[in-house]
């Protein structure tokens, strides 16, 4: 049965930029009651300003435990959650050889530890009561990685596992969890990456629109767009020589090399601070 919208109670993290802010919105606007969690307290009260008295806003640093108590009990009127949205994330893209070690650390912080400290906080809660939903924002890079990005990547690839895994973990308590694979999403995340040969940029709103169709029901694994999936898993299945030269034609593994360091500059100042 296709679940409702209206009536959850969401928490969303990252949610004033992105992703996260056009998952807010279209929930809200669907009858759902919203927590935005986000660094920039802010900007994340500025976006939850318009959208009604049962969207709110609260200070998160995804990477800390402790901020996870605080924004919880900030914004617990609206619980119990029915559902976590683990959007936050951060995308410094160059070189692994020429990559701080501090950034290689931010970004396994907010993209990795973001997303467990976030289950830790609030998936006993859903355990208690016998359900919930958990959705994990990943990448397309977390099932094919693409250089250039080696530490994103394999912060992705960590995600998928720690969902495949949490998962087969929860679903006996009733807990569904979904993951869901973005390809290139018009973001200042994405800022200056050009998009693979043959696959057209997705818009935020194209990703909240298919979280919805996850939270109305639940599936292991969701690409966007969702006609990716399909030819993804058979390249996967094919040997290492066809793919490198299917590779090749699609430019697929060049998208990242290829970013305008221009275009990006603004955001990668940020990001690298851990405030992507």
């Amino acid at each position: 049965m296709s679940r409702k919208i209206s009536g959850m109670a969401v928490i969303v993290t990252g949610g004033a930029r992105g992703i996260g802010r056009a998952t807010a919105e279209r929930l809200a606007r669907l009858g759902a009651s919203v927590a935005i969690g986000d660094l920039d307290a802010g900007l994340a009260a500025a976006v939850a300003a318009p959208l009604g008295d049962r969207v709110v806003a609260a200070r998160l640093d995804v990477t800390d435990p402790a901020s996870w108590q605080e924004f919880l009990a900030e914004v617990g009127d609206l619980g119990p959650w029915h559902a976590l949205i683990n959007n936050a994330g951060i995308m410094p893209l160059g070189s692994l050889l020429k990559e701080p070690d501090q950034v290689t650390r931010t970004i396994f912080d907010v993209n990795v530890f973001g997303v467990i400290n976030g289950t830790k906080a609030v998936a006993p809660g859903m355990v208690d009561r016998g359900h919930g939903h958990i959705v994990n924002v990943a990448s397309a890079v977390g099932r094919l990685a693409v250089a250039n990005g080696a530490t994103y990547s394999a912060s992705k690839f960590a995600v998928v596992g720690f969902s495949e895994a949490m998962r087969a973990e929860l679903e006996p308590a009733g807990v569904d969890v979904t993951l869901i694979l973005p390809t290139v999403v018009r973001t200042e995340l994405s800022a200056g990456v050009p998009a693979a040969r043959g696959v057209k940029q997705v818009t935020p709103e194209d990703v909240a629109e298919v979280i919805e169709l996850a939270l109305r029901k639940p599936r292991a694994e969701l690409w966007v767009p969702r006609w990716v999936q399909g030819p993804t898993k058979l390249t996967q299945a094919l040997p290492r020589r066809v793919t490198a030269v299917l590779d090749r034609l699609s430019d697929a593994g060049k998208v990242l090399s290829r970013a305008d360091p221009a275009a990006r500059q603004a955001y990668e100042e940020r990001a690298r601070r851990g405030a992507g």
